[in-house]
């Protein structure tokens, strides 16, 4: 044999590649063994060592090797990968190379020789038996790669993990025909075989079947419909976490992945998953133990596999509702789950590296002798080689970082994957445990509940074995029922804990007898105790948002990530994320208007958590809702005109006008949104070009009727009813003539309107009216109008007296439901009246309308009460201009802040009337009815 200087002599080898394959022959005994056997090998080597092998050279080499049969091809694709496999030693263990590079460069070779074994194999089989046919069609052999071969992350000394299937069953048309699953099979054989065999040339890759359907006993390849039936009737939670990485490697793409994707992803959040996956990770540690392979860097504590779990948890929980999660790669799922904020940046960081690290190490082990192994070497010489590959003095100051990576890996795995309701055990009594379960006799169980702060401990106690011997928790499955029983006693400690207890008790209740069924929503209950106390501080804080969880459990997600629950909201990164989501569901309304639901449900209850938590003064709060229906309102133009997709046009030139609450960013929670639609007929071709109007192809009313239906689609887009609920209730009637005018206006028609039609009502509405979304150029119109508009010279006189009538007819209207609130602010049973807060005399509408009037009647000489700056702000401004005296605007400026923040408090308790006791408010009332009285009758 020759030696390795003599090799290098041969190919008159520079020093440093000398050197460099010293190196490599030391790592590796394989590569020595190869070298010496084939000169070529080490000249190949010398020319190309500094290229990656590219899939094109690959593809070259067997091109231009003599395949005429199965022998033959197997000694071509073996030798390719003696020359791919060696490159890839000498560069990596030289520094030239990445992990990246290694595991890219070994799936490539993976595919490349599959997708050549099954050409040949097909051609050969095809000449004996025919193309085989199945539902009128050709059918494919299809190859499905498992595992890190799926992940395209394969590993230089690996089984392939792989699954065959084809579409549909038939028979071949061949004089000897036979059927679809007797030719897919020889052909798998043949595959197989010239893969995994072993030759004087070695093997390209093993191959292993076992995570086929039924496994090592089920057929080897299968039909479409075998398939599905599998999956749907019989697939275990281990086969979805091992389906993540499954990929279609050779034959018809993406059609298997769509057939099983709901088997992988559910539809909704899937905590189950955790337990799942926790399970499947004890039965590999009992598995590691049994076989003292605590040395195993895949499978061993703080391992590779431990890493993975880690990764794919979050795609299996998340992936069905998120498909930017279902993607492969290890590092490349981690680095999305930081860009996300599921996994904090340190967290990533250190993952990533402990990754690289720990498959850096994987392959030096098979470098060695081109083995499968994990296992850490024994012998002093063996660990000094794996010392050296991994560029270390010596095999202690190696151990030192691999054990530091390791044991970060087990932390984190830990703080993934532990029993996290089990660190709450010193809350989870005996005593509340045998109150639920019922064990504890009636007058021991009263006392207890009385002692803790339930106030009606009678009706506490019997609502809770009302729930117990309930259908519905009696016909739970055994799992959601152990779970159910492991929440209910925490349930009851941590209601005791706030002043309402009996109230908040009930809350949680109703909230978990509406998520019970979705055994998702009780593990993340369950795995996650620190959503379970949060969401009975909701409870607590407010009947509203208890329902609101019940009706949209899929929102409990939310009060994981605390940090971003109660962060101030970045409107412009929700617009672009809003957007992207939109994008990404293109083609799909229903699904569109399912997500722009979860969104908006999902921003209400962050913003409603930091409001009960004390947070948000109410402005902050009224604003931050505003900004999101405008937010929602943008997206959601941006998205319906897309979908429409009308013939030359790129942009509408159209525009949605917020009044009331939303114009004035006043909303509430459940606000509706008084808006109206303005659009002007401006036109440009594909091109982006300006066109004359002779040069349109629709004319006027075809352009009309364009934008009418575009604003139809957006009206019925906000109060459709879907799976998700509604979006948003709109208000149109405050367009020009009202209902009865039409949906859309141009901004020259809205202008004679304003100017020339509309009634003063409508006047007072656009003190408050802003631009919201669309075409920014007919906003800027549109504020230019009801600039030109407020700034009208009126008759003071005849303004004042159609206020009045306004405000009286509206008083009428609503006097049979309001007629506790019709008092005089100097009424003798001032002291037991109850006052609406809105309605009422000198509530909320009133100081709104003194406002609406002093614009109206002064903007013409102080053009700055055109501003829309709200009606506190306008106060203050009117008391600047010595329009109405400061300590009277003071104190109504007051009145509107509390009467409003008392409405908000209201609505949180599920009121639908805001009704308060009138000597609660008396000052305030007295003040604006004295601002009232001074406005309106000197």
């Amino acid at each position: 044999m020759l030696t390795l200087e003599n090799l290098l002599l041969q190919t008159h080898a520079t020093a440093s590649f000398g050197a460099a394959v010293a190196h490599l022959c030391h790592c590796s005994l394989w590569a020595q063994r190869l070298l010496a056997k084939d000169i070529n090998l080490l000249d190949d080597l010398l020319r190309n060592h500094l290229k990656v092998y590219s899939t094109a050279d690959m593809q070259d080499f067997l091109l231009n090797a003599d395949i005429c049969d199965e022998n033959t091809l197997k000694k071509a694709l073996r030798q390719l990968r003696q020359r791919v496999i060696l490159r890839i030693m000498y560069r990596d263990l030289n520094g030239l190379a990445d992990l990246n590079e290694v595991v890219t460069t070994t799936t490539n070779l993976a595919e490349i020789a599959l997708n050549t074994a099954v050409s040949h194999h097909q051609n050969w089989l095809q000449a004996s038996y025919g193309l085989p046919y199945g539902n009128n069609k050709a059918q494919q052999f299809i190859v499905i790669g498992m595992g890190k071969l799926g992940g395209a992350e394969l590993k230089v000394s690996s089984d392939i993990d792989l699954i065959f299937a084809y579409e549909d069953d038939g028979f071949t048309d061949g004089n000897h025909s036979i059927s679809n699953q007797e030719f897919f099979t020889k052909l798998a054989k043949k595959l197989i075989a010239a893969l995994d065999d072993i030759t004087e040339d070695g093997f390209v890759f093993r191959v292993d079947m076992r995570l086929r359907p039924f496994g090592s006993e089920g057929v080897l390849v299968s039909s479409f419909d075998a398939l599905e039936d599998y999956y749907q009737n019989n697939g275990r939670e281990w086969e979805r976490y091992a389906w993540i990485k499954g990929r279609v490697v050779a034959g018809l793409q993406g059609n298997v992945e769509k057939l099983l994707k709901p088997f992988i992803y559910r539809k909704y959040l899937d905590y189950n998953a955790l337990a799942s996956m926790r399970d499947l990770k004890l039965q590999i540690h009992r598995d590691v133990v049994q076989k003292a392979q605590q040395d195993n860097i895949k499978l061993g504590r703080g391992g590779i596999r431990e890493i993975e779990f880690i990764a794919q948890v979050f795609q299996l929980i998340r992936g069905g509702r998120d498909a930017s999660l279902q993607i492969k790669p290890t590092l490349a799922v981690l680095k999305l789950l930081k860009n996300k904020g599921l996994l904090a940046e340190k967290t990533v960081s250190e993952l990533s590296k402990a990754y690289t690290f720990l498959r850096n190490l994987e392959h030096r082990l098979m470098y060695v002798d081109d083995a499968q192994t994990q296992e850490l070497p024994k012998t002093d010489a063996a660990k000094a080689r794996i010392a050296k590959a991994m560029n270390y003095p010596d095999w202690a100051a190696f151990l030192t970082d691999l054990h530091a990576h390791r044991k970060i890996v087990a932390e984190h795995f830990d703080a993934t994957f532990s029993e996290k309701s089990q660190t709450q055990s010193q809350l989870e009594t005996a005593t509340e445990t045998a109150i639920w379960q019922g064990i504890i006799e009636t007058e021991a169980a009263l006392k207890v509940l009385i002692d803790m702060g339930y106030c009606d401990a009678l009706q506490t106690l019997s609502r809770l074995q009302m729930l117990r011997n309930s259908n519905r928790y009696q016909q739970l499955p055994e799992r959601s029922r152990q779970r159910f029983d492991a929440l209910m006693p925490l349930v009851i400690w941590h209601a005791a804990q706030v002043e309402n207890a009996d109230d908040t008790l009930l809350r949680s209740i109703i909230l978990l007898e509406n998520i019970c069924r979705r055994a998702s929503y009780l593990a993340l209950l369950t795995e996650f105790p620190q959503a379970l106390q949060l969401v009975i501080k909701l409870c607590a804080a407010s009947p509203w948002l208890a329902q609101y969880l019940a009706a949209q459990p899929i929102l409990l997600d939310e009060l994981l990530d605390t940090q971003n629950l109660y962060a101030a909201p970045d409107f412009a990164q929700m617009a672009a994320d809003l957007s992207k989501k939109m994008a990404d569901l293109a083609g799909d309304v229903e699904a569109q208007m399912d997500a722009m639901r979860h969104f908006k449900q999902a921003a209400i209850l962050r913003l409603a958590a930091q409001d009960v938590a004390g947070k948000l003064p109410l402005e902050t709060l009224s604003d931050y809702l505003s900004a999101l229906a405008d937010t929602i309102l943008t997206v959601s133009l941006q998205t319906i005109w897309q979908s429409l997709q009308f013939k030359n046009f790129i942009t509408p030139q159209f525009a949605v006008i917020g009044y009331g609450k939303l114009g004035g960013k006043e909303l509430g929670y459940v606000s509706d949104l008084d808006i109206i639609f303005l659009y002007d007929f401006e036109y440009k071709n594909a091109g982006g070009d300006d066109v004359a109007p002779q040069a349109v192809e629709n004319s006027s009313e075809d352009i009309s009727a364009i934008y009418a239906r575009f604003a139809q689609r957006i009206n019925n887009w906000f109060n459709s009813l879907t799976s998700a609920g509604l979006l948003y209730e709109t208000d149109l009637q405050l367009r020009p003539d009202g209902n009865s005018g039409l949906l859309v206006s141009t901004v020259a028609a809205f202008r004679d309107y304003q100017l020339n039609k509309a009634w003063v009502w409508e006047h007072q509405a656009i003190t408050r009216a802003r631009f919201i979304a669309g075409d920014a150029s007919i906003g800027a119109a549109f504020e230019q109008i009801r600039i030109e508009v407020l700034m009208q010279t009126r008759d003071v006189e005849k303004l004042k007296a159609e206020v009045l009538n306004m405000r009286e007819k509206m008083r009428t209207a609503q006097s049979s439901s309001f007629k506790s609130a019709s008092f005089k602010s100097n009424s003798s049973n001032i002291e037991t009246a109850m006052f609406e807060l809105k309605n009422g005399v000198s509530g909320i509408i009133d100081v709104e309308f003194l406002v609406q009037f002093l614009v109206l009647a002064h903007a013409n000489q102080y053009p700055q009460l055109t501003a829309n700056i709200g009606n506190i702000a306008l106060l203050k401004l009117l008391a600047t201009l010595n329009i109405i005296q400061a300590d009277a605007a003071e104190k109504v400026a007051n009145a509107y802040r509390e009467y409003r923040k008392m409405q908000h408090a209201l609505k949180l308790q599920g009121m639908v009337q805001t009704k308060v006791e009138a000597n609660t408010v008396v000052l305030h009332i007295h003040a604006v009815s004295a601002l009232w009285q001074q406005v309106f009758t000197n």
